[in-house]
């Protein structure tokens, strides 16, 4: 009988490791640019993430990032190794794992985390001074772009009208902030990203777009308005602005202005706007079928609605 591809890469997992054998492999779900898979040596339990076929990501520049975040203590799993595609197929790295929850709607209405809600706004903002505490050259191959003019390159390829998001990559044009600060940045942190436990933050997730720039981008990410589930507190849905804001000056001596999160707030309510488009249209010409997809699609009203609060200073 054949090996299944389960057990082949059983067998590669462990010749990598260096071990008799591996316990409990599984396959998770969730991830659109790689293979998560939890499983055990000995009684400890690891995480092996496997890049997918295609990926345009560089994973080693995201183990190196990984690396110089968990040295300037940020709260992320350890990378135990990482390879190339020889060993198991694609690029992959195996990781400590961390208990605890992800689930953003959880995280916002379970008692469970009803004491992690008090403290999350704080930890969050220590976690991200940690982060903006890496130079953006102190790991190499990290990418840079200016994300107004690639945004509004990916709408313009599309050839559909989008008055709304045209309108808010005029604003973010004509109302870019003056400073140059440029260091690691984390780019997806949002409550998903996040392992979160009773006791509040545990870890950083889900590194794949970090890259060089303004560290301000993730403290406007964090207040998106998609990311707060319904809840009336902007950071997050578990706090306000002042509060983000004082405990990142806190813990970085960095003072962010409100206007200066705002900015990095419309921009992030315009990607993630356009983003929705650009995946619905996956669906759309036919590239990818998909019911998901199609659904992402219903999502771009939402942030139209959302830009024009944000230019209008509603939050």
């Amino acid at each position: 009988m054949a090996e299944s591809p389960t057990e082949s890469l059983r067998r590669d997992l462990s010749a990598v490791l260096g071990v008799p054998t591996v316990d409990g492999l599984e396959r998770l779900s969730g991830g659109a640019s790689r293979e998560t898979w939890r499983f055990a040596v000995g009684d400890r339990p690891l995480i092996l993430q496997r890049q997918r076929p295609g990926s345009p990501r560089d994973l080693a520049v995201e183990v190196a990032a990984l690396r110089a975040a968990r040295a300037a203590g940020v709260p992320v799993p350890e990378v135990i190794t990482s390879g190339g595609p020889d060993a198991l197929g694609q690029p992959f790295m195996v990781l400590a794992a961390i208990e605890g929850e992800t689930i953003a709607r959880k995280l916002l209405r379970d008692d469970t985390f009803r004491g992690a809600r008090t403290v999350l706004v704080e930890q969050m903002a220590q976690a991200l001074a940690a982060i903006h505490r890496v130079g953006a050259d102190d790991v190499a191959g990290l990418p840079e772009t200016d994300q107004v003019q690639q945004y509004r390159t990916a709408l313009d390829d599309l050839g559909e009208p989008h008055p709304t998001f045209e309108l808010a990559l005029r604003w973010l044009d004509d109302h870019r902030p003056s400073t140059a600060r440029r260091t690691l940045v984390h780019g997806d942190f949002r409550l998903g990203n996040l392992m979160v436990g009773p006791d509040g933050l545990r870890a950083v997730l889900d590194w794949e777009l970090t890259h060089a720039g303004d560290p301000v981008e993730d403290l406007g990410w964090l207040c998106v308005r998609a990311w707060r589930f319904g809840s009336a507190e902007p950071v997050a849905g578990v706090g306000g602005y002042d509060a983000l804001l004082e405990a990142y000056a806190k813990a970085s001596g960095v003072h962010v202005s409100r206007d200066e999160l705002r900015w990095w707030e419309v921009l992030g309510t315009t990607k993630w706007g356009i983003m929705c488009v650009l995946q619905a249209a996956t669906h759309l010409t036919g590239v990818s079928r998909s019911h998901e997809l199609a659904a992402i699609g219903r999502r771009v009203c939402e942030n139209e609605h959302d830009v024009f609060l944000a230019l209008e200073g509603c939050w």
